[in-house]
């Protein structure tokens, strides 16, 4: 039993269209803390490098400051949001983890055959990072089309 009188479907709808959790802003801030710092490490290394880096190295420093500059747009565009998601942010966050360890791994890949060391144990651990972030897509396309289908039954 609750104190609180029954709020009808539409009610209920309106109220979570009207802000963002405090743990979706938490998150925001991290990704953008997290993104800005991260690009901003790896910006300054790289400036900072006395002689010319190796073609790999910088295409190494470029992917990783992409990475970070993603993670930041993202914490921005949650930051900027008003309005309930409906775990489209956990969407878009996977996206960006599966686009991460793919390309991170792609990479890693290429540096070890270039070099002529074994193949298999970056394939490994980079089919794990790939296997998660799958998994991580997978749930988050769930969760948000069972959020869309219960916001489709309060509303008809």
């Amino acid at each position: 039993m609750s104190d609180q009188p029954r709020l009808s479907a539409q009610e209920i709808v309106e109220r979570l269209g009207t802000a963002v959790s405090r743990r979706a802003r938490i998150r925001a801030v991290a990704a953008l803390v997290a993104g800005l710092s991260g690009a901003a490490f790896v910006s300054l290394l790289w400036l900072t490098e006395p002689d010319p880096l190796p073609g790999r190295t910088r295409l190494a420093f470029a992917l990783l400051i992409a990475i970070c500059v993603a993670w930041a747009g993202y914490g921005c565009w949650l930051l900027t949001r008003k309005v309930v998601l409906f775990a489209a942010d956990r969407v878009v966050a996977a996206w960006i983890a599966l686009s991460a360890s793919t390309a991170t791994t792609a990479l890693l890949a290429v540096i070890a055959a270039g070099r002529g060391t074994d193949l298999w144990p970056v394939l490994a651990v980079g089919a794990v990072f790939v296997a998660v972030s799958v998994l991580l897509l997978a749930h988050a396309h769930r969760e948000r089309a069972r959020l869309l289908r219960r916001r489709s039954e309060l509303t008809t």
